[in-house]
């Protein structure tokens, strides 16, 4: 168990720098997640923990000890990758055991470890096989135990799950995650899926560009965003933006009708430009009931409808506006804002038909304001007594 800790650490590649100024306080014991578009620093920031990469300027330190030049060995680590690294030549047991033979552990104590590793990641009946008769899905969970079995100081994971098949890797996360509060051992997570962020970690830490955006638990980054880049990216489907301005103390917007007071306690100058963020969790039918905090009714028109299920989602645009529809259920590009279309989730009973046109309504308690200029959070809600934006 060990307090990891980089402080001010940029990496540059001549005129490219890749992590710039990058500080973070890991705690003892804590499950953090690096995630962020690809080619943000991600990996980059795991590969200067792990002694892989020299970091330009700033330092690293582990449990209070300053291991910025300290050779990867030095450092009592243990780093599973996305690409697999298995000597062809060893059996299973072999490639799992290999770090603890070098360090001399009696061989009661090293069976002991793979064959929990073992049961762990299901591969129990694998372990003499050799690496070429796995499949990519069973390397990969070979490669998770030869870490797990050496109990370090800290883990380090580049997207380890990534070639799992979809319900395999459900269940590695929730090993995982049992796996690493039992050990206790300060995990450092990189993943593209937000998914995985979100329900393994203590905090997940969210970079653009090698900058970092925000470093707070997954839900204080989900319903408190930083900034327009964390709002349109946490999330899937992200946040919807509309872009207006401030008058009189009311928010209007040009593209959807959408016009609403905002309490006199939120400090925002007039004619400020403001974007609106709100999630389609928060967008309601007007006859869905009783909304507290309820905007005034917007009348849309609903261009798709996409059934996952469990919801509906609903895409909205201002009528006859001659929007063409685009999902972003997909879309790995989050940074730039949406704002021809508003999304509503629903539930699935709800009779909503393509081309109908409906009122709909925001709870005010859940609609986020941004400085359109430089994308901060001012305020998380519109109640008398708004949150404060979470820095």
């Amino acid at each position: 168990m060990s307090h990891l800790m980089l402080d001010d650490v940029t990496k540059q590649y001549r005129d490219v720098v890749a992590v710039d100024d990058m500080n973070l306080d890991i705690e003892d014991g804590e499950f953090i997640s690096l995630i962020g578009p690809s080619g943000c620093g991600k990996s980059t920031t795991l590969e200067t923990i792990a002694g892989l990469t020299k970091p330009t300027d700033g330092t690293i330190e582990i449990a209070g000890r300053d291991v910025t030049n300290e050779p990867p060995k030095d450092r009592d680590i243990a780093m599973v990758f996305q690409n697999i690294a298995l000597f062809p030549h060893m059996t299973v047991r072999e490639n799992m055991n290999f770090g603890l033979r070098l360090k001399n552990y009696d061989d009661d104590k090293i069976e002991e470890r793979v064959q929990d590793a073992a049961d762990i990641l299901q591969i129990d009946g694998m372990l003499d096989r050799m690496p070429d008769e796995l499949s990519g899905g069973q390397q990969q969970r070979v490669a998770i135990g030869r870490a797990i079995v050496m109990d370090p100081e800290v883990f380090l994971m580049d997207e380890p799950l990534a070639s799992l098949d979809a319900k395999l890797r459900v269940h590695m996360r929730t090993e995982l995650q049992r796996l690493q509060q039992e050990l206790d051992v300060t995990t450092v997570y990189v993943t593209h899926d937000q998914a995985e962020a979100m329900t393994m970690s203590d905090r997940i830490a969210i970079i653009n560009d090698g900058d970092l955006q925000q470093f707070a638990p997954p839900l204080e980054c989900y319903n408190k965003p930083a900034n327009l880049f964390v709002a349109g990216f946490v999330g899937s489907p992200s946040m919807r933006f509309a872009h207006g301005e401030v008058d009189g103390g009311t928010f209007t917007d040009s593209e959807f009708g959408i016009s609403l007071d905002v309490p006199s306690s939120v400090d925002i100058d007039d004619s400020s430009q403001i974007t609106l963020g709100v999630r389609p969790e928060n967008v309601y039918p007007k006859d869905h009931g009783t909304v507290a905090n309820a905007t005034e009714p917007i009348a849309l028109d609903v261009d798709v409808v996409q059934p996952m299920g469990d919801e509906l989602m609903v895409y909205l645009r201002a009528p006859d506006s001659g929007q063409t529809f685009e999902s972003d259920l997909d879309d790995t590009d989050q940074t730039s804002s949406k704002t021809e279309q508003l999304l509503m989730s629903v539930d699935p009973t709800v009779d909503i038909n393509v081309g109908q046109s409906i009122d709909i309504v925001l709870d005010r308690s859940q609609v986020h304001l941004f400085n359109s200029a430089n994308g901060d959070a001012l305020v998380h809600s519109l109640e008398q007594k708004p949150d404060p934006v979470s820095r």
